[in-house]
């Protein structure tokens, strides 16, 4: 038979076998194509009852009041700490507290902090811990931060903080936020450009009218680091300039030195709230979602769970993992070891440095944070069979061999999400083109079991980042049946 003649019978052969398909409603097609609905089979949203849905809806609600306060790993505590203690959580003060079903916190430094529901079983024979960070990509202002400059302004000299595109922070209204700590012991909080009349900072662009000398800048170096200065102000005096004017201007403001700056932890970041994205509004669109969400997931998880668990329940959401989670407030730091110690000591008293490493190799932890998610402009960035999608549920990712945990813990955990009929899918970037990671790599360390999870964004580590409500609230129900898993 000819060539043709064949590729014709083949094509009617299989127009035969999909007619009945490619005659269905587009889920219905999704549903066909995998009807158990795992990794990914369909969209979440597409899973979920009329009540579920109207769950997901009410649970972004509150996220977006909490986005409105954590402007910083410090403002986050401050949140977290006070959803905790209405929530009935208690600081930690005395080994007298530790015991079946309390609920208490440890605070490191008003920067990280665990949050544990001790179990009914002993520490030493497991944990359940979900691990995040408060931090996102931002600018930091440095020791001397006011200077002048060309056109008759002040501007802000600033570092950078996290992986960010540079480009996306000029013209952008951008608030001030941190602590001021004086030489007198004073401790100040600052936050200048969130509320009503309160003054902005903006990284000044080129006019499309005078930039031909900027034009054959490329895509990484629109804007160089030392060029990520926003204006300050612009008012001189008679006797001095507008960046003694600047300076003048904070001194009476906060009542401090100059050197009180050197000490200071000054950050800019977008002076934007959280908002719903779309006209079906699925989407929430906020800056710093990567990795406030899963820190609110997680520690809302906690918040509701009924009851004593069988294992000690945890959170820990941690500090600068965008700059490689140092300092002492870090995933790597000692911090948690500690806590470890701690409970410990308070349940076998005289514990051994031993006891507390058999506790550590016996935890099981689920290392969240967001991922990147197709994106719908540039979806060749990704590998489309290992893709995490917006609006498909939790991620599982899949970094590769070194990364990735024992394949029957991984196991485990999608017994468990199957269980509760909690939609996931799966996440590995394209070779040599993307990366990514979590602080998983310093709690294995400590010999513990844990499984990187997550949810996927558009824009990641943007000025405003997008995430979809039924992932959240998915990720969410996720963590509640993990603290529970036995």
């Amino acid at each position: 038979m000819p060539r043709f003649l064949v590729r014709t019978a083949v094509l009617a052969a299989l127009a035969v076998i999909f007619a009945p398909l490619a005659a269905l409603p587009l889920a219905a097609q999704e549903a066909s194509l995998n009807p158990d609905g795992k990794v990914a089979a369909r969209s979440a949203w597409l899973t979920l009852t009329a009540q579920q849905k109207s769950d997901v809806f009410a649970f972004a609600e509150p996220y977006k009041d909490y986005l409105r306060h954590a402007k910083s790993a410090g403002l986050s505590t401050a949140e977290f700490l006070r959803l905790a203690k209405a929530a009935g959580f208690s600081e930690f003060t005395s080994p007298s507290q530790i015991k079946p079903g309390a609920k208490l916190i440890f605070d490191n430094r008003d920067r990280a902090l665990v949050f544990a529901i001790i179990g009914a079983d002993p520490v030493e024979t497991g944990t359940r811990i979900v691990a995040t960070h408060q931090d996102s990509p931002h600018l930091n202002l440095k020791s001397r931060p006011v200077v002048g400059a060309p056109g008759s302004v002040a501007l802000l000299k600033t570092t950078l903080y996290g992986g960010i595109k540079k480009y996306q922070w000029s013209n952008l209204p951008l608030a001030l936020v941190g602590r001021i700590d004086t030489t007198d012991g004073r401790h100040l909080q600052v936050n200048i450009g969130f509320a009503p009349g309160d003054p902005v900072f903006v990284i000044a662009d080129a006019a499309p009218h005078s930039d031909s000398l900027l034009r054959t800048r490329t895509y990484t170096t629109v804007l160089a680091g030392e060029e990520m200065n926003p204006v300050a102000g612009s008012i001189p005096s008679e006797k001095s300039s507008v960046a003694d004017q600047v300076m003048a201007a904070l001194r009476a403001k906060f009542n401090i030195k100059d050197e009180d700056l050197v000490a200071a932890e000054l950050e800019l970041v977008p002076a934007t709230q959280p908002a719903d994205v779309g006209i079906d509004s699925g989407l929430t669109g906020s800056w710093g979602q990567d990795d406030k969400a899963l820190s609110y997931a997680a520690s809302r998880g906690i918040f509701d769970l009924k009851g004593t668990p069988k294992k000690t329940a945890m959170v820990y959401a941690t500090n600068f993992e965008e700059v490689g989670s140092i300092n002492n407030t870090g995933a790597n730091s000692q911090f948690l070891d500690t806590v470890f110690t701690e409970l410990m000591d308070a349940q076998k008293k005289g514990a051994s440095a031993l006891d507390v490493r058999h506790a550590l190799r016996n935890a099981a932890v689920l290392s969240a944070d967001c991922n990147d998610g197709v994106n719908p402009l540039f979806p060749g960035n990704s590998e489309a069979s290992n893709a995490a999608v917006v609006g498909y549920g939790v991620t599982i990712k899949r970094y590769g061999a070194g990364f990735d945990p024992n394949a029957e813990f991984t196991a485990r955990i999608i017994a468990l999400l199957d269980k509760n009929n909690i939609a996931w899918q799966t996440q590995t970037p394209r070779v040599e083109v993307g990366g990514g990671g979590t602080i998983g790599g310093f709690l294995s360390a400590r010999n513990m079991e844990v499984l990187d999870v997550g949810i996927p964004l558009l824009s990641m580590h943007a000025t405003y980042e997008m995430s979809s409500k039924v992932d959240h609230w998915s990720i969410y129900k996720f963590f509640g049946a993990f603290y529970g898993m036995e």
